[in-house]
Parts: structure tokens; C-alpha cells; sequence
């Protein structure tokens, strides 16, 4: 395994961690926690000790805290949760819930702490006029807190201003080789770095659309460049890369996927690449640009839907009619919503605009209008037609 210094503290974290928000789910959608301890393990013993986890994450918390208690792993990692201040009212709500994550993750301390998703400098003065920087600092005094900083997921001018408005640890941004320019990006990672943050990557494959959800046209770029190269790796290899970039969290599910992404974080160095390979992604990001019409993630914060809609299927599906073909999208869609049933389906019809979604969404998509969109295309006055056609490939 790779390590990268965090050179505000000296720990030496791993170049891959582990996200567990996409913790290995079973049917019922609860995470599997056989499979979920498997793979944590598995991470640790080839060299991971970087493992993020959040408040609102699903069960996540409680999961990695009882694995790494079960497994005697706690000492030899490092373990990221995030406070939803979103939820914070007052001063008390933040030992309110502090205190819950340490019972959850069975130990009496976080080593990275972070306030989660937010997006704008006017939330952190906010968080600062209800009291948090006194109690980071009695945090931190106490040893309940290593390290203390914030994921980003807002305008770039904003994150400047975020950088300036506290002594951070440490910071998260989204950034992959699609999404150079979006958010934090290229500027805000080498302004973070100037100050000495370690910068931690979020969604290095954009929801998994890098690994699996690749244009036909795309796929064959990468694959012409080098067959022996997963569509995974080559995100991964564009991040580490780069200097800047001290972690890349991957929401691995299982251990193949764990295995190629360690092999890529062994070998891939700051400055590795040659130009022929990195003159692959401009093609690459071209012809995502061409398929791909909603820069949904599938992140799911915009879920649950009051109205049983899966928001992300139904974008997921859209994106697909473009990428992959007309047919397959429409399977997909007809089989993630239900659509073909009369009653109790979550068509993106029965959207009621009421936009309690929108504020939630890291990507700022216009919910509201992308459904109305989508339905236009998917469910067309000739719908029910299709569905006799689609039918016979479901």
C-alpha cells in the first residue's frame, strides 16, 4: 500500500480508504454485515487504514464501529465520521450528537472529524455564532477529536472562503477526471494543499459511473489505450497522480473491487503517468459529455421521496437512454419505478413539486425540472405501447 504523509499531523494514512456509505447491502436493504466485515478486514490486513463513515449514512456508523471492536482493528485505523449540522439547533445538539457516533462506533474518540456537507461560509458563521469553535477546541484539548474538517459540496468562490474562515486539518472535495472544474475542483485542491491540508477525494468515480457506467464510446478510448487497465483504474490513476491529492475514498463492496483498486494505489505515484496516458481522458470526457445529460451521482441524499420516487434510478435510467441505448434505458427505467404496475408505482409523475429534495442535493440538480424531463421522455403518450415491447426483455 501507498501512503501520503498528512502533513499537519504527521500520520501516514493510506492512498485508497474506504468509504462505507456503499457498505454491501442485502435485498432488504439493510447492510450485510458477514460480507461488510470481510471486506473491512480484508482492507486492513493489505494496508487500508483510512475508513469513512457518516451520522446519515444508514447504519454505517454502528456497522465499522462493531467490525473494528469484533476484529481488535480499532488501534490500527483511522476513523472519519461527520457531524450533520443540519440538524444542529443549538450548542448542546453537537455533544448530542458526538456522543451518539462514539456509542455507535464503540470507542472515545474520532481521529477525523468533519462537518458535514456544507457549502457556503455563511453556514459555518452560522455553526461559529452558535458556539462550535469552542467546542471543537474542547474537543480537541480532550483528545475526543484528532483532527477537524469539513466536506465540501458547493461553489468553488465559497470553498476559498472556507479555507480562510478556520485553522482546518483537513478537508474533503468531490473530484475526478470528470468534474475537474466543478465544485472545489483543480483551484480548490491546490489552495487547500498550499495551506498544508491534507485533501481527501470524494466520489473518485462519480457514484461508480467511471467504473461500470461508461458510453460504449469511452470504453473503447480506454480500452484501445490499454485493455489491461479496469475503467476504475483509470480514474483512480488520474487522482493519484497528482501531488495534491492525499486520499481517494472508494465505497468498495466486495473484494474484487478492493484488490484492483490496491493494485492501482501501489503503482501509481505523484508525476507517474507519461502523456501518452494522460492524454487519454480529454477523448474520454468528450464523449461523456455527449451521453450523459444529469450529473446525478446517486449519492442519495435527495432520498427517501415523500412520494416513494427513486430519484436517483429515474436519473440513473435517463442517463442510460443517451449512454448505453434507448432500450436498455427504458428497461431500466420501467423496472426501477415500477411504472408498468396501475397502482403503487414511483413513476417520476407522481413528483407533487414540493422541493424538500433540492436543498439536499451536492450537485444542485433542479430535481423538480429534471423529473418533469425525464417523464417526458420515458413516459410518452405512446408508453403503454412500449411497455408490450419492453416487456419481452424484463
Amino acid at each position: 500500500m501507498q501512503y501520503r504523509a498528512d502533513l499537519k499531523s504527521g500520520n501516514e494514512l493510506s492512498a485508497l480508504g474506504l468509504g462505507t456509505m456503499r457498505f454491501p447491502r442485502g435485498i432488504n436493504m439493510r447492510i450485510d454485515f458477514a460480507k461488510s466485515e470481510k471486506l473491512v478486514v480484508s482492507a486492513v490486513e493489505k494496508g487500508v487504514n483510512f475508513f469513512d463513515t457518516a451520522y446519515a449514512y444508514g447504519g454505517s456508523e454502528q456497522v465499522l464501529g462493531s467490525i473494528l471492536y469484533k476484529n481488535s482493528l480499532r488501534e490500527k485505523v483511522y476513523i472519519a465520521t461527520k457531524l450533520p449540522f443540519n440538524r444542529c439547533n443549538d450548542y448542546g445538539d453537537f455533544d448530542k450528537f458526538f456522543s451518539e457516533q462514539l456509542k455507535r462506533l464503540k470507542t472515545d474518540y474520532i481521529d477525523y472529524y468533519l462537518i458535514h456537507n456544507i457549502s457556503t461560509a455563511v453556514q459555518w458563521e452560522t455553526l461559529a455564532g452558535m458556539g462550535i469553535e469552542a467546542w471543537i477546541n474542547e474537543k480537541k484539548t480532550g483528545g475526543k477529536i484528532g483532527r477537524i474538517g469539513f466536506s465540501f459540496h458547493g461553489a468553488q468562490s465559497e470553498f476559498l472562503l472556507l479555507l480562510d474562515a478556520y485553522d482546518w486539518d483537513f478537508c474533503y472535495i468531490q473530484y475526478n477526471y470528470l468534474n475537474e472544474n466543478y465544485q472545489a475542483g483543480i483551484k480548490g485542491l491546490k489552495a487547500a494543499n498550499k495551506k498544508g491540508l491534507p485533501v481527501i477525494i470524494m466520489e473518485p468515480l462519480l457514484g461508480g459511473r467511471l467504473a461500470t457506467g461508461l458510453p460504449k464510446k469511452a470504453k473503447r478510448i480506454f480500452n484501445q489505450a490499454n485493455r489491461s487497465i479496469s475503467h476504475a483504474a483509470w480514474a483512480l490513476r488520474w487522482l493519484w497522480n497528482q501531488p495534491e491529492v492525499t486520499v481517494v475514498l472508494s465505497g468498495m463492496s466486495n473484494e474484487e473491487q478492493l484488490a484492483d483498486n490496491i493494485k492501482t494505489a501501489e503503482i501509481i505515484t505523484p508525476g507517474s503517468m507519461n502523456k501518452t496516458e494522460t492524454d487519454v481522458y480529454k477523448p474520454v470526457i468528450a464523449a461523456f459529455k455527449e451521453a450523459y445529460k444529469i450529473d446525478c451521482t446517486g449519492c442519495n441524499y435527495c432520498m427517501p421521496c415523500q412520494m416513494g420516487i427513486n430519484i436517483p434510478e429515474c436519473f440513473a435510467a435517463y442517463n442510460a437512454t443517451y449512454a448505453v441505448g434507448f432500450i436498455s434505458g427504458m428497461t431500466q427505467y420501467v423496472t426501477s419505478t415500477g411504472v408498468n404496475r396501475r397502482e403503487n408505482n414511483h413513476s417520476g409523475k407522481n413528483c407533487n413539486k414540493c422541493g424538500v429534495c433540492e436543498p439536499n442535493c451536492p450537485q444542485n440538480i433542479n430535481i423538480i425540472k429534471s423529473l418533469e424531463k425525464i417523464t417526458k421522455k420515458m413516459e410518452p403518450f405512446w408508453f403503454k405501447t412500449a411497455l408490450k415491447i419492453i416487456s419481452k426483455f424484463i
